[in-house]
């Protein structure tokens, strides 16, 4: 009786042992199957989301790179206009120099005397072309006297103040300049047709010694305006009319009127 008992004991202790056995490995593979169907599920999402991320933060990153590339643009824009502000900074220097330089070129004027001044307004109009400069009669500048600069006559003094004065230029309709040529035995005269015009010259006869390229000065007749010797205009074109006895000529100005910095007034009266 007891060894039955003993028996069915072991019996259900091995059964017991047997199904826990089972439940731990078939608990092992429905866990493991589970984590292998969940990473199957959540795979292609996780796979989806990457795929979306991934051009989303190259976007962002392109976006940060273009805001530093435009900042970068607007840096080098920025030097770049400084850099052309201080070229045509020193390309103006470099061009009041010239006309410094130039301006003491002069040497009938020079052996006058003169005074050094700055154009400080330019007042053209279709017939009337003057400037004001920065010196007057506190300076010595008297009116009519004569002013010269870029290697030639300019125009004479026409107002003054005492420290600015008025400078009527050799292109103006109301300038008249008394001049010569060559050996100096031909007078003619000079007249200002208006902004960008040719100076005007009276008939010279087709005998005289003159060819383009012929240089123009002051006469300095007696009661002349304007001291002898000072270049006024050169010969641009010389044409003989057909039956005409004298010359057709186109004269330019000895000096640049279109670009004037610095001045020399020529310390001379007419009256003198």
């Amino acid at each position: 009786m007891a060894s039955d008992r003993t028996r069915r004991r072991i019996f259900f202790t091995g059964v017991i042992g047997t199904l826990i056995i089972l439940t731990v490995y078939v608990t092992g593979g429905v866990v493991a199957g589970a984590r292998g169907v969940a990473r199957a599920v959540v795979s292609p999402f996780s796979w989806a989301a990457d795929f979306v991320a991934r051009p989303v933060g190259h976007l962002v990153a392109g976006m940060v790179n273009y805001s530093d590339i435009v900042a970068q643009n607007q840096q080098l824009r920025y030097l770049l206009g400084q850099a052309t502000l201080r070229a045509d900074e020193n390309a103006s220097a470099a061009q009041q120099l010239r006309q410094l330089s130039q301006a003491l070129h002069v040497p009938v004027a020079s052996s006058l005397g003169t005074v050094m001044a700055q154009v400080t307004e330019i007042s053209p109009t279709n017939f009337s072309d003057t400037v004001t400069i920065g010196k007057g009669q506190d300076e010595g500048v008297m009116d009519g006297m004569p002013v010269v600069a870029d290697g030639g006559l300019v125009g004479r003094i026409i107002a003054t103040s005492a420290h600015s004065s008025t400078v009527r230029l050799l292109n103006d309709t109301g300038s008249v300049v008394g001049a010569t040529f060559g050996n100096g035995l031909t007078s003619v005269l000079i007249s200002g047709q208006g902004i960008n015009n040719p100076l005007s010259v009276t008939q010279i006869p087709v005998t005289a010694a003159l060819g383009v390229g012929s240089l123009l000065s002051t006469s300095g007749l007696q009661g002349g305006l304007f001291p002898p010797g000072l270049p006024v205009g050169r010969v641009t074109k010389l044409l003989i009319n057909p039956g005409s006895s004298s010359y057709s000529v186109s004269l330019a100005p000895t000096a640049n009127l279109n670009n004037l910095a610095y001045v020399d007034v020529v310390l001379w009266e007419p009256s003198t």
